[in-house]
């Protein structure tokens, strides 16, 4: 039967995440609940994969957990149900940023899947930190979720703005003629379960079984601004067979091995040269890509 964490772990945790954080994040109830989000994703994906005797925790029984645990939380157990309120409502209203990526003919953009079954197709992107600059969040999101450096590519000038129901800021620079032989591989763990170039003519369309919610509303945009900009290849090339550039694997699931070993990629345009990716099937996707 598995067990709760230790004291001792629960301790450690404690002062790494919360103790150890930024400043700026401990000044409120909400900032320093993403210290402990961040506490609570390193014992699921480190804590509990080291020890399988371990009982792995939803985020509101290992959050009671640690405030239990800790004489300066303690005080705020009582008041536990309005700290997740407020903290997921002030989660949700974080503005966003992240990178539309083209291949060189301007007919492909790469999407993420994220990790569990039911998780939609999206851009990369994600929340910004606190004073972070818009496109320095974007630099960041790409980079944990597809490996890819895109900080010489990125034009702070060109990007897609959309907020919706009034209240989150979703903000998408357009980054273009990326190869799409480009090795992509996520930096960070348990988060990104697929990457793949689809074809935006196909993504307009719409398919059965594809979850593109957080796409679709960007479409429209980028197809205007495509319009007016000319791709660095000829759009009458015959495009590459359909193939996915990462997918995550059990040694994935159980390691986190992923090709780049941690490691940034330089995102590479028409001038640099091929170093080979890993090519998967993608089961049921035919010509999206």
């Amino acid at each position: 039967m598995s067990s709760l964490p230790s004291k001792k772990i629960l301790d450690d945790l404690y002062t790494r995440f919360v103790v150890n954080g930024p400043e700026e994040e401990k000044q409120s109830l909400n900032r320093l609940m993403f210290l402990v989000e961040s506490a609570h994703w390193y014992y699921e994906d480190n804590v509990v994969e080291n020890d399988k005797t371990l009982k792995s925790l939803s985020f509101g029984e290992f959050t009671r957990l640690l405030f239990n645990n800790s004489d300066a939380l303690r005080p705020h157990v009582g008041y536990m149900d309005m700290i997740f309120r407020d903290f997921f409502s002030y989660k949700s209203r974080i503005p966003v940023t992240g990178a539309i990526i083209l291949d060189e003919t301007y007919e492909r953009c790469l999407l993420v899947k994220g990790w569990k079954q039911s998780s939609n197709w999206s851009f990369p992107r994600g929340k910004k930190n606190t004073n972070e600059e818009d496109d320095v969040c974007a630099i960041r999101e790409v980079l944990e979720e597809t490996g890819c450096d895109v900080s010489k590519l990125l034009n702070k000038e060109e990007y897609i703005e959309i907020t919706f129901e009034g209240k989150k800021r979703v903000r998408l620079y357009i980054v273009v003629g990326v190869r799409d032989d480009t090795a992509f591989a996520p930096l960070t763990k348990k988060e990104i379960s697929q990457i793949s170039w689809f074809r935006l003519d196909g993504l307009e369309s719409g398919f059965a079984g594809l979850k593109l919610f957080e796409v679709a509303p960007f479409l429209a945009s980028l197809k205007s601004w495509i319009s007016k900009h000319l791709s660095p290849l000829s759009i009458d090339k015959p495009l590459k067979p359909p193939l996915c550039v990462w997918t995550a694997t059990k040694e994935d699931n159980d390691n986190n091995n992923n090709n780049n070993n941690g490691k940034k990629i330089q995102c590479k345009t028409l001038e640099t040269v091929s170093k080979g990716q890993q090519v998967c099937n993608f089961a049921g996707l035919g010509n999206l890509f």
